[in-house]
């Protein structure tokens, strides 16, 4: 057998069986119920909307250019519709092959860092694939996995490789250019500190400065060409206000609080310590791992090049992102694979240096086990709990059909985390994989129908298809128009002058509305009646509900409304 053929076989054998492991878990949590409101659904909204229009260049939502998103996704969710159809299959399928890249990508990073190490290299994607809320946002069809993908490959693309030690500075400047394309100039936070500081990792970088330097500005320069050649025929296509909105106010927005736009900006200002206590959330479950935090807290000179290299990464753009005033948990996906590359590198050094630590039970995984025995005896009672009224809301009524079922997962869990056995990281691993997966279900039993707009997006398209105009109170996110098809911009009514006006406009319009609670009128005159998360959707006739609003009596309506699910008087309320 060739040497070619050896090593291949080697890498292969490298993947098992995590990675089919992750695989087959992702693919049944993805698909166990459809696209998520308001995430996916708004990613799909634009691509159809793209798609139906034939908008290839600028991004559209509800009639109108998206100048908060860049196009490489959508235009990847394209290509799969050329091929296979409209659907919503493709674009998850997408998300699952992002996932497998980033995971295969984080492996061989560790692999070049820590060469002295395998061990490392082993762990890492095992607990990269473990992280509860990455893994929960990896079933979004959204923008962050794949720019992962993009940070990892363009930093893999800095570390040397046997045989080459100068970065391949022409595909760094490419997946810079895709990373740029995916999620904007925020791409340049998560790569430009290994870079700049790459003389304190890099051996090549230490000895040829000028050409690290030179080079690794003319990459970024690349990138940057890469999304202006999009970006500048896109503004002038989208219009001016499109334009002044795609290269100011949507990246200043979130970096600065209280820049003012012309319309509503998702910028999620928050204060500068968020992050920071998000932390046990964000690297959960190794949060709660004793041992990674004794491996972290006994790092001594000299450090790995591998460690020196995720420290060079993650702390600057830690501190940088903290300071941004605009945050969000998925903004640091790439940076929680940077920390499972760190913490791998450091349960490598301490199984080396220190085997005492390495080895002490009660440095273990047994706390996390007793916090998953303690949780299935909670799911066990909570039916008591909740017929008791010692527990009420949406969630707890919902989970208490199914929770004594799924008590016995996380009670195996447990049992399976005490267990004073070798292959203690890889147990870890995979008990947070399957009860990442044993949550999603349940949630996919018992609440997932709160979350389903299939019965509003139905009504919604048969309207559209009988040319009955449609509003909506409130700001429209896209939630009903990929799942309904819609063809038309749904008109955001903002006051009760724009209700009046819509209704003596449009007869025949129907109105969407989001109350807090199913009023006795609803019950009444309203067309269809579903859940929504916490609140409810009620579709109206658009002169019943301007005459209710001015309280005048509307005429009866031919039929009761549509309930879904079917509904009991006592679901009527604050806690539908």
């Amino acid at each position: 057998m060739s040497t070619n053929k050896i090593r291949l076989s080697k890498d292969l054998r490298g993947l098992w069986p995590w990675l089919p492991l992750w695989t087959v878990v992702v693919l049944l949590a993805i698909f166990s119920h459809g696209p998520m409101p308001l995430y996916s659904t708004r990613t799909l909204a634009v691509a159809w909307e793209m798609w139906q229009g034939h908008h290839w260049l600028v991004p559209y939502i509800n009639g109108e250019p998206y100048s908060e998103k860049v196009p490489l996704l959508f235009w990847l969710i394209h290509a799969g519709w050329f091929v296979f159809g409209v659907g919503d299959v493709w674009p998850r399928i997408l998300e699952v092959i992002f996932g497998v890249t980033q995971l295969v990508l984080l492996w061989v990073l560790a692999r070049r860092l820590f060469p002295g190490r395998p061990w490392a290299a082993g762990v890492a994607p095992w607990m990269a694939m473990a992280l509860a809320y990455a893994f929960f946002f990896g079933l979004q069809i959204m923008y962050e996995v794949l720019l992962v993908d993009c940070v990892l490959g363009a930093l893999l693309c800095l570390t040397p490789k046997t045989g080459r030690a100068e970065p391949r500075w022409l595909l760094f400047g490419l997946l810079i250019g895709a990373g740029l394309l995916t999620k904007g100039p925020v791409m340049l936070l998560h790569i430009v500190f290994p870079w700049l500081l790459g003389p304190l990792w890099n051996e090549w970088a230490r000895d040829n400065r000028g050409r690290w330097y030179t080079r690794g500005a003319l990459s970024i320069l690349l990138g940057l060409a890469m999304l202006l050649a999009w970006a500048i025929p896109a503004g002038f296509s989208g219009g001016d206000a499109y334009r002044h909105r795609l290269f100011f106010t949507q990246t200043a927005g979130r970096v600065v609080n209280g820049v003012q736009t012309d319309q509503k900006l998702q910028s999620h200002p928050r204060w500068f310590g968020w992050y920071f206590i998000s932390l046990p959330l964000l690297l959960f479950p190794f949060s709660a791992w004793p041992r990674a935090w004794v491996a972290l807290a006994t790092l001594r000179k000299p450090l790995d090049t591998g460690v020196r290299f995720a420290l060079c990464w993650l702390v600057p753009t830690f501190i940088v992102f903290s300071i941004v005033s605009g945050k969000q948990w998925y903004y640091l996906l790439p940076e929680m694979s940077g920390a499972m590359l760190l913490l791998a590198g450091a349960m490598a050094v301490l199984r080396e240096r220190n085997n005492a630590f390495a080895e002490n039970y009660w440095l273990g995984t047994w706390l996390i086990g007793v916090g998953s025995i303690a949780f299935a005896g909670f799911l066990f009672a909570m039916p008591y709990l909740v017929a008791d009224r010692h527990l009420h809301g949406l969630w707890f009524d919902g989970v208490a059909a199914y929770s004594r079922t799924f008590s016995i997962a996380f009670l195996l869990l447990g049992c399976l985390l005490l267990l004073p056995v070798r292959g203690e990281t890889r147990r870890l691993s995979a008990a947070g994989l399957f009860g990442v997966l044993a949550l999603n279900t349940l949630f996919t039993l018992t609440v997932w129908h709160r979350y389903d707009l299939s019965p509003t997006s139905a009504l919604l398209a048969n309207a559209e298809s009988d040319r009955h105009p449609i509003a909506i109170e409130g700001n429209y996110e896209g939630e009903f128009h990929f799942a309904g098809r819609l063809t038309q911009p749904i008109t955001e009514l903002r006051d009760g002058h724009a209700l009046q006006a819509f209704a003596e406009a449009h007869p025949d319009g129907l109105v969407v509305t989001h109350p807090e609670k199913v009023e006795t009128s609803a019950q009444r005159y309203a067309l269809l009646i579903q859940p929504f998360r916490s609140t409810w959707v009620v579709v109206w006739s658009a002169p019943t509900l301007a005459n209710l609003r001015t309280g005048r009596t509307p005429t009866e309506p031919p039929q009761p409304p549509q309930v879904f699910p079917t509904a009991t008087d006592t679901q009527y309320g604050a806690h539908p």
